[in-house]
């Protein structure tokens, strides 16, 4: 599962941390920019990007050269933490492992925020004070429940991230607003579909994205990168797809497009730019996002991810915003996820859940609590992976399905001592990936999945997949839900293989295999991706899984739809192979930005903004794809 280089560093001040746990492979391992930097600068050809080219010497179809390789409850017997490292967006590039974080409450010592990863704004440090975790809404109001504790909230993707292109599925075929990007991949929030069969989780087919007659896209539109200011980096993790708008977070504003021509339809301005962003909506369309309350400046590169909202995308409105604080301090926050009507936020020194219509306090932790809630997955049900002990042999892991509104405790299965971190795959079914005894080697985070029986806690199977063979990722260090390049559904697990020698001369390829959940085998169904091509997972459609094929240097990408039953591949849409276009698409791949793809149209978009290198670059926030 080797690990794409991360993106340049924003500017950032020096500043000391505490000691911290280490993280697998020690601290400080090296890690190099991608050439060039992550999301080179592309030049748009004359006319604007996407229109007509002029051939190129030898004719349209001349090969070009190949550009460089890609490389108990809450308040019950087992209380809840409040400390939990802070986490990036899902689904984004992978980075150096970040300290983890401080000890819980109950533990000697302050509570201190561990660094931010490699490449995201630096956020401020905050202590925890020994009191009750409050919520600080905009208008001034507190409420503290002292039953119950905090649920640390995962997210993404980033990717997704950022990127990579990961839409989690349930045991249904995946609910439709309920998904990644990422991851690292994937967007936030497109729209899957469960088939006819309801909950049922279906045998294969069902899915409602149609072939159109011609399967060559063309680009919709283009959003070009925000300006920024300075020689800083901006995060701009988050995209939605609804039936009516698809939504991507800029440079401190979230904006709602036209999905078929671009149009803008709202803005929502922020005063700071998105730090993370739930990769999850309810059936109402909301979501949530937490931000810095003031842009980044070369005096200040952050000033904290303290500031959560609801957003709804129907309207295009933020429904609120609120702050956690610990005694008279806010809290930056590391993580935010969605769960029905619940929006959970959280940090290594206290978090809340939160009504996502209302911003009401459902649940705030307990400060006298010695565990605590790494993170959380959301969608279907919500999911916390709980810290307790000490780091090393006795550290140990407890996954717990809890009520969102409650947050009483479901169900729990504790993982074997010396597990120092777990992703959560997918929330229903519930599948956790972890790099057991740091055996992966490749920083994917996965050596082997865990499938779990989320109404009794019970381990149905572990999976093996070494780091060497297959190519999903995890960063379970920080970001609890960044897994990329897998999806789950038909009660299966899909992964996609490490590229290997392809049929013709010099070419990679890779495949997409499926483990069964009940018994842990594969299953022998494979899904090839052809010479020259690289496939990822994007998500489940009905009983069908959805998959993208990165092009090789001559070609454009395809998304593809992959029968559950037969395991017929069946090509959706490819892009153009114009360079220009090719450029573009490729500067957004599954391990780096969000992608969503849903009736004929192709979303791709980036996860953070800089400033160009030069006045003539030309650099895009989002690119959208359809056929006719």
């Amino acid at each position: 599962m080797t690990q794409p280089p991360p993106p340049p560093p924003p500017n950032e001040p020096p500043q000391s941390q505490p000691p911290q746990d280490p993280p697998p492979g020690g601290f400080g391992a090296p890690q190099d920019p991608p050439p060039g930097g992550f999301g080179a600068p592309q030049d748009p050809p004359p006319g604007g990007f996407g229109a007509p080219q002029s051939p190129p010497p030898g004719g349209f179809g001349a090969p070009t050269p190949p550009p460089p390789a890609q490389g108990p409850g809450y308040g019950y017997p087992q209380a809840a933490s409040a400390a939990a490292p802070p986490q990036q967006p899902y689904g984004y590039p992978q980075t150096p492992p970040p300290p983890a974080g401080g000890p819980g409450y109950g533990y000697p010592g302050p509570q201190q925020q561990p660094q931010p990863p490699y490449g995201y704004p630096q956020q401020a440090p905050y202590q925890a004070a020994p009191y009750p975790t409050v919520v600080q809404g905009a208008g001034g109001g507190r409420k503290f429940n002292s039953s119950v504790v905090i649920i640390v909230a995962a997210v993404v993707a980033v990717a997704l991230i950022v990127g990579g292109g990961v839409l989690y599925a349930n045991s249904s075929g995946d609910d439709s607003r309920n998904n990644s990007s990422d991851t690292t991949g994937g967007g936030t929030g497109g729209k899957d579909d469960k088939g006819d069969k309801g909950d049922d989780t279906p045998s294969g087919g069902g899915g409602k994205e149609k072939v159109p007659s011609d399967t060559s896209s063309k680009v919709l539109f283009q959003v070009p990168a925000p300006a920024v200011k300075d020689d800083l980096s901006v995060t701009t993790v988050g995209s939605w797809l609804t039936d009516k708008v698809y939504a991507k977070s800029g440079n401190a504003e979230i904006v709602g497009y036209d999905p078929e021509s671009g149009a803008k339809l709202w803005t929502i301005p922020l005063p700071g730019p998105v730090c993370l962003a739930s990769r999850h909506t309810n059936d109402a369309d909301r979501t949530a996002i937490v931000y810095e309350p003031a842009m980044p400046t070369n005096d200040a590169p952050s000033h904290g991810c303290s500031e959560v909202a609801a957003l709804d995308l129907g309207t295009g409105k933020k429904l609120w915003t609120k702050t956690v604080k610990s005694g008279d301090q806010k809290i930056s926050l590391g993580n935010v996820t969605v769960s029905g009507n619940t929006v959970a936020v959280g940090s290594t020194s206290g978090g809340a859940g939160l009504d996502i219509s209302t911003g009401k306090s459902l649940w705030a932790p307990k400060p006298t609590d010695t565990c605590y809630d790494s993170g959380y997955g959301g969608g279907d049900a919500l999911v916390a992976v709980r810290k307790c002990g000490e780091y090393g042999s006795n550290r140990q892991l407890h996954i717990q399905t809890i009520d969102p509104r409650s947050g009483k405790v479901v169900s729990e299965y504790e993982m074997s001592s010396g597990i120092e971190y777990a992703s959560v795959v997918s929330t229903n079914p519930l599948v956790v990936a972890a790099d057991v005894g740091d055996s992966a080697g490749d920083g994917s985070g996965i050596s082997d999945f865990f499938s779990i029986d989320n109404k009794t806690g019970k381990l149905l199977t572990k999976i093996s997949a070494p780091g060497k063979k297959y190519a999903a990722k995890c960063d379970g260090i920080t970001k609890i839900e960044a897994c990329s390049q897998l999806v789950v559904g038909n009660d299966k697990l899909y992964i996609p293989t490490e590229e290997h020698d392809g049929g013709a001369e010099y070419s990679r390829t890779n495949e997409i295999v499926a483990f069964d959940l009940a018994t842990g085998k594969q299953t022998g169904e494979r899904a090839d991706a052809g010479d020259g091509y690289n496939i990822s997972p994007l998500r489940m459609d009905g009983g069908n899984v959805l998959a993208y094929k990165r092009p090789p240097y001559d070609k454009g990408g395809q998304v593809v739809t992959i029968d559950g039953t037969s395991f017929k591949e069946t090509k959706l849409l490819e892009n153009p192979a114009t360079e220009t276009v090719r450029d573009a698409e490729t500067s957004m791949l599954p391990d780096y930005a969000e992608i969503m793809y849903s009736g004929g149209r192709l979303y791709m978009s980036q996860v953070y903004a800089r400033k160009p290198s030069s006045a003539d670059d030309t650099e895009y926030l989002a690119v959208a794809f359809g056929t006719n």
